[in-house]
């Protein structure tokens, strides 16, 4: 388990973490969302131990990060700029990191470069971005580290790679004590892989919920009401969160239980109703406008 506690970091003027305070739960993919200049590389280069705290701790069940090799070994760490070493290979990398990390697999290392289509001895800096994404993705998941921080890592990647760093994620969760971070930009690129997501704003967390726990009482509707005064009564009975009508279709976002909310529907005799998923966005408008931000003007 990963625990910051009030944790803050300062560059000259500039103020990136201040007063943070997270817990990030084994077995999870745990998703950091902000837009950029939010602090997210910062706090995942604190987590990995490669920057210290100006105030506060980063602990891994109860074991400091900064400055302790043992527990360092449990990570790896991708940044949004991978650095490799001046014309090397993958296979060099590999052979590099498994010096590193005991667990290194190598032959692992070989099968995912093949699955992938990257040859293993090209020179790296003959890449494209995508494919040293995917490369750093592969060189991280073959180190059986127990947590792997990805900063922007599917920021290039097109949708089918996309979806294969996914599953092969997914994998490794399922077969090992495995834990990703993930930080983005982007809620959507989120959207079917996270646990947990933490939303991070100028330095501070504004919210960390479990997608499950906030499912569980925010919900979306499309309704056809029989009059406008049948859509007052719910607009006022109901926690209404978001509203959009588009001729008589209306949507709405309503905190609350679902067998409360469906019942004071069928009370007003809609022309037709229905329960839609809910997107992670609107997750995020639903929690976020409690503080009185706007999610769109934060998140794209």
């Amino acid at each position: 388990m990963i625990q910051a506690n009030n944790i803050s970091k300062q560059f000259d003027d500039i103020v990136a973490i201040s007063g943070i305070d997270l817990t990030i739960e084994d077995g999870q993919v745990f998703g950091l969302v902000g837009t950029n200049g939010a602090g997210k590389s910062t706090f995942l280069r604190m987590a990995a131990g490669v920057l210290k705290p100006d105030r506060g701790t980063i602990m891994i069940d109860g074991r400091p990060v900064f400055e302790n090799p043992d527990v360092k070994r449990e990570i790896f760490y991708i940044s949004d700029d991978a650095a490799f070493f001046s014309n090397s290979t993958p296979l060099e990398m590999a052979t590099f990191y498994s010096k590193v990390y005991q667990g290194y697999n190598l032959a692992r290392f070989e099968s995912l470069m093949n699955s992938f289509g990257l040859n293993k001895k090209r020179k790296i800096n003959t890449f494209s971005k995508g494919m040293k994404k995917q490369l750093s993705v592969i060189l991280g998941i073959c180190a059986n580290t127990r947590y792997m921080y990805c900063d922007e890592t599917f920021d290039g990647l097109d949708p089918v790679m996309r979806q294969a760093v996914k599953s092969l994620m997914a994998g490794d969760m399922s077969s090992r004590k495995f834990t990703p971070v993930i930080a983005s930009h982007n809620l959507r690129e989120l959207e079917d892989i996270c646990d947990t997501v933490g939303l991070l704003h100028k330095g501070g967390i504004l919210l960390s919920r479990n997608l499950d726990d906030a499912k569980a009482d925010v919900h979306k509707l499309q309704c056809v009401f029989r009059d406008d005064e049948s859509r007052e009564r719910i607009m006022k009975s109901l926690c209404v969160l978001t509203e959009e009508s588009r001729g008589r279709l209306c949507t709405m976002t309503i905190r609350g239980q679902e067998d409360e909310i469906s019942e004071a529907l069928r009370a007003e005799s809609p022309v037709f109703m229905e329960i839609l998923p809910l997107s992670l966005e609107e997750i995020f408008i639903s929690e976020t406008g409690v503080e009185g931000y706007d999610i769109k003007k934060i998140i794209c």
